[in-house]
């Protein structure tokens, strides 16, 4: 089997890795951690004028790529740079916009892949964990529209969304998958109490909390659990690509500080020892890759063999995420702790892949409930 990329994905990948590595150096990364959305807007704007927003979009929706061979190329150069651009939301909140939304609703596409709009999706609730069907936010009919009230946690982006993509039921108990709908909130809402912060990662996130809050709803009500579940897969097939991007980027430091740095008259990467464990490390990166590879080749399956890949592939990126982490940092000593350092930036950023969508925990479980049935 031929695992290259397309002619048109490699250009794609070799434009992005020149213009993330031109556009996002060290004091582009230290003014966006000390700013106030998270994300550098000169940086953002510069993806949408290559076309990278566009490239997680089919042509029907306005982009020209769409599949999950091209979110892999597009995450995988995001995280290679360690940038904080908040692409994932776009995914899941533009994604779901694409698939179930009106054609007004879908206009707003239009702007997304122009760079112009931010989106952000509240799902998560504070006592949801990871179960996408643990919904208890109320949505309520009122006129003809909804009104909605309940809280969501961890909403990344939410500081930052023009819309905002929101999870509500509609009918049901907390945790039934059926009745559970989707709605469209505007930024500045009356009635949505929106209190932001700063993650590990470097992004922006809010808790929001939601008081009879004027909704338009997105789709039809009452179905659209499936509809996140797909969206949530496509979503880890990125961040899963994303901390690909992560674990190159952590090995290559980590490989060149071992042949600067000296002790007994020569590098320690001489050390038989120290290569052992590089040689370890590259193993598992590229069972990674592999990992990443059939996710993103299978994110068009049936549902249950689609699951198990999600599953699967999560559960061993994090895995994998852990080891890079800790051996990269005990490798480097004292520097990969410091805040100066590139590497303190993107083990955190790794970290954090493993606290997204699910962790190895979570998807262990779950593909094993999977896998049984």
């Amino acid at each position: 089997m031929k695992f290259d990329l397309t002619e048109e994905r490699q250009m794609l990948q070799d434009g992005l890795r020149r213009f993330m590595r031109d556009s996002w150096d060290k004091s582009t990364r230290e003014a966006v951690l000390d700013g106030d959305t998270g994300y550098s807007s000169e940086a953002w704007q510069g993806l949408a004028e290559m076309g990278v927003i566009g490239a997680l979009f089919t042509e029907d929706d306005g982009g020209f790529g769409g599949a999950g061979f091209d979110l892999s190329v597009v995450f995988e150069e995001l995280g290679r740079a360690g940038a904080t651009e908040p692409l994932l939301e776009v995914v899941l909140a533009g994604g779901l916009i694409a698939r179930r939304g009106s054609d007004d609703q879908k206009a707003v596409l239009e702007s997304v892949i122009a760079g112009e709009t931010q989106l952000a999706f509240a799902h998560t609730e504070p006592a949801s964990r990871y179960d996408l069907d643990r919904v208890s936010t109320e949505a309520t009919k009122s006129g003809d529209g909804f009104t909605l009230s309940g809280r969501k946690a961890v909403v990344v982006n939410g500081p930052n969304a023009d819309h905002i993509v929101v999870s509500a039921r509609t009918s049901g108990e907390v945790a039934d998958r059926d009745g559970i709908s989707l709605f469209v909130v505007k930024k500045g809402a009356e009635g949505m109490d929106l209190r932001g912060y700063r993650t590990m990662a470097g992004s922006h996130a809010a808790e929001i909390a939601l008081d009879n809050v004027q909704a338009e709803l997105l789709g039809s009500e009452g179905d659209a659990f499936d509809d996140i579940e797909w969206a949530v897969a496509r979503a880890t097939g990125a961040l899963s690509a994303e901390a690909l991007g992560l674990m190159e980027a952590c090995r290559k430091l980590t490989a060149d500080y071992l042949k600067q740095r000296t002790q007994f008259g020569k590098p320690i990467g001489k050390f038989q020892a120290l290569q052992f464990r590089m040689a370890d490390v590259l193993i598992e990166i590229e069972q990674a890759r592999s990992a990443v590879i059939n996710l993103c080749g299978n994110l068009d399956q049936p549902r249950d063999l689609r699951e198990r890949h999600v599953s699967a592939t999560k559960q061993l990126i994090g895995a994998v995420a852990k080891l890079v982490v800790e051996e990269s940092i005990q490798m480097h000593g004292g520097i990969g702790m410091t805040e100066e350092y590139d590497l303190a930036h993107l083990t955190r950023r790794l970290t954090m892949c493993d606290h997204r969508l699910g962790d190895t925990t979570y998807h262990l479980s779950r593909f094993t409930r999977l896998a049984a049935a």
